[in-house]
């Protein structure tokens, strides 16, 4: 009798272990989207056995999803480091490992920002007298003065 409680125990572990895998696979996540997503479906202790299991096999990796998430942002956007920062921060990644991705990658990311920056100020200014509101349009998006300055000194050359 406890032979066929393990069996149909090992069998629901397996079924709930491939439905979070579906969901990791169907787009990358994060660890907090995974356990926000099945916390209600699966219990506590069997949900953290899945994540480690996912993690170990390298389907569940947030410094890899941060690394991919900014390689996309870069591509396809012009976003200042805070932008970024805040998005990923919105998708619950690890504060730390964030972090420490940004500043061991802060050269490449403040030139980054700069480009975005002299991006933005090329397409909005049309005349010298919309410089500063367009300035003061980066700096609520996040962009730092001294980034702002480079680019309008860039752009002015």
């Amino acid at each position: 009798m406890e032979f066929t409680n393990n069996l149909a125990e090992a069998e629901a572990f397996d079924k709930m272990t491939t439905k979070v895998l579906k969901f990791v696979l169907y787009k990358k996540r994060t660890e907090n989207e995974v356990r926000e997503k099945f916390q209600t479906e699966i219990e506590e202790d069997k949900l953290e056995d899945i994540i480690e299991i996912l993690k170990e096999n390298n389907y569940l990796n947030d410094k890899d999803y941060i690394e991919r998430s900014i390689k996309e942002y870069k591509a396809l956007k012009n976003m200042s480091i805070k932008e970024m920062n805040y998005k990923l921060q919105q998708k619950k990644v690890n504060k730390h490992l964030l972090d420490e991705y940004i500043y061991e990658n802060r050269e490449e990311l403040l030139e980054f920002e700069i480009k975005s920056a002299k991006n933005i100020l090329m397409k909005k200014v049309k005349n010298p007298e919309e410089i500063e509101d367009v300035k003061r349009y980066l700096y609520n998006k996040g962009y730092m003065s001294e980034s702002v300055s480079i680019a309008v000194d860039e752009l002015g050359e």
